[in-house]
């Protein structure tokens, strides 16, 4: 059975200040169009369909559109609902749009309910596990602890008892929104931490033939079967160096994975540049990055004089500027947003008592911490999900 595995499509989303809906269109064009040439048995969504739970019209008729044509190729897709997803706006008419051939998997009590498709060899059983939030599902699943691990454990359970009762040979797809140990993220993905953790081993997933990964944005090979396809588009500079993609994946008669990288049209490269204003306007090296867009970074000391008027006369579609004086890490000159990069929250906070009373938080304190931004978060989510 040959599966083009796609995710985080984040309809309705700009780069910037640029309005990527009709880069998302063009997208929705290739993976029809793959499809179709390609001879796919079936689509894999894992996640993140929408950019945000009430997402524009714009969006949301082309994610319309979407549907009409991949029932119209009569190729089944199976879809889940991932972390920036309303699942139960998603799942709206889930029922009905299956009988079209298109399977929306939002509803975590589902997990163990498999779609049901089949080739020359047999059946392939494809469950989807839409993104689950700790804090919402941890009653659900009946386990004690609200993690990352814990509830997907749990739902693989259900998954693995389900896969158990069917005929032998029956082969099985994993559809699910985690961010999976040892994936690379990127700055445009939502923290999902929790407990301090965000991260879950690859293990969880034993037992089931592919594992089709949403939630970073990157293309990721983890294990031969564990995979995550990356957004189709960039979201943030941190993807500057992504090859945007899809994997077009083929399970034989025993379940052994094959895979194949399908590359995504990309409206413009990716630059960074960094440098002294007058460098960076004068490096013939740089000419390659005059129609990407570009985030330049200038290390001058002092602010020069209409910077990014002047990068545009050369890199016209400069998006994002920074500001980086050539400085000592500690000089009292050092912007606070730089001090600060690539810290947690937790850290942050952690930092800031240490700062207040001359010593950092003992373990309680620690805790106490940490609950409070899971609190917050959750209680976020509960918001998103009621909104």
């Amino acid at each position: 059975m040959r599966l083009l595995h796609t995710s985080d499509w984040h309809l309705g989303r700009s780069f910037h200040r640029v309005g990527m809906l009709g880069a998302q269109a063009d997208f929705i064009g290739h993976l029809v169009a793959t499809a179709r040439e390609r001879a796919v048995d079936a689509v894999v969504v894992s996640g993140d369909v929408y950019d945000r739970a009430v997402p524009p019209l714009a969006a949301v008729e082309l994610f319309d559109d979407a549907l009409h044509r991949l029932a119209d190729l009569g190729v089944p897709t199976v879809m889940i609902s991932g972390n920036h997803d309303s699942a139960r706006r998603l799942g709206v008419g889930a029922g009905l749009i299956g009988r079209a051939g298109i399977h929306l998997r939002t509803d975590p009590a589902a997990c163990g309910t498999p779609v049901m498709l089949s080739d020359a060899h047999g059946e392939v059983a494809f469950y989807g596990l839409p993104y689950l939030e700790p804090a919402l599902v941890k009653d659900r699943f009946q386990v004690t602890k609200a993690a990352h691990e814990t509830v997907l454990a749990a739902a693989m359970d259900q998954v693995r008892a389900d896969l158990a009762a069917r005929p032998p040979g029956t082969r099985s797809v994993v559809l699910a929104h985690a961010f999976v140990t040892g994936g690379e993220p990127s700055d445009s993905e939502r923290d999902i931490t929790v407990g301090g953790v965000a991260a879950v081993p690859a293990g969880v997933f034993d037992g089931v033939d592919y594992v089709a990964l949403g939630h970073l944005h990157g293309c990721q090979t983890l294990t031969e079967r564990v995979r995550y396809s990356g957004s189709p588009l960039p979201y943030s500079f941190s993807e500057a160096r992504h090859r945007k993609s899809m994997w077009l994946v083929d399970l034989d008669a025993d379940g052994a994975v094959t895979a194949e990288r399908v590359d995504c049209p990309v409206p413009r490269p990716l630059a960074r540049i960094r440098g002294r204003l007058e460098d960076l306007l004068a490096d013939p090296a740089l000419a390659v990055h005059e129609e990407a867009w570009v985030e330049a970074t200038l290390t001058d000391p002092v602010r020069p004089a209409d910077p990014m008027a002047r990068l545009t006369t050369r890199f016209p579609h400069t998006l994002s500027l920074v500001f980086d004086p050539d400085r000592a890490p500690d000089d009292p000159g050092v912007s606070y947003a730089r001090r600060l990069a690539g810290r947690a929250d937790q850290e942050i906070a952690e930092d800031f008592v240490a700062h207040v009373r001359g010593a950092g938080p003992d373990e309680r304190e620690q805790a106490v911490l940490r609950d409070a931004f899971d609190a917050v978060r959750a209680d976020d989510a509960v918001k998103e999900v009621a909104r």
